[in-house]
């Protein structure tokens, strides 16, 4: 899956050992917001070689590709967005891409017919 978003909240990164294994782990967590008409904040993380992988700083605009996990625990259910991979985007999308002009002597598309206005049409829209 994938989101668009800017980075408002970067939090510090948590490490620790795991229990069964041994072995230390660690994991960054941000907060994106969506750039829509109504806003949504995403609480999401990196975990493991990821967390370095994708330095992330409040301010970004990313697009985020993520799997949404469930998991229970003591008769509860917790759901994580673990990332498992960020681009940096411009705002409003990719800038990257090459404007073609028009060739010269090309024809240029006339702009679109506007219907007269009718005044019995009283419609507000």
């Amino acid at each position: 899956m994938e989101i668009e978003g800017k980075i408002i909240v970067a939090l510090p990164e948590i490490t620790g050992v795991a229990k069964a294994t041994g072995n230390p782990w660690k994991k960054r967590e941000y907060v994106l917001e969506t750039q829509e008409t109504y806003p949504k904040k995403v609480h999401f993380d990196f975990f493991g070689e990821r967390a370095d992988q994708y330095p992330l700083a409040v301010g970004d605009v990313v697009r985020l590709s993520f799997d949404i996990e469930s998991r229970e625990y003591m008769g509860r259910w917790y759901t994580s967005v673990r990332g498992w991979k960020a681009e940096k985007v411009t705002p409003g999308g990719v800038a990257d891409a090459p404007v073609q002009p028009f060739a010269a002597g090309a024809a240029v598309p006339p702009p679109p017919a506007v219907a007269p206005a009718d005044a019995s049409d009283d419609l507000p829209f």
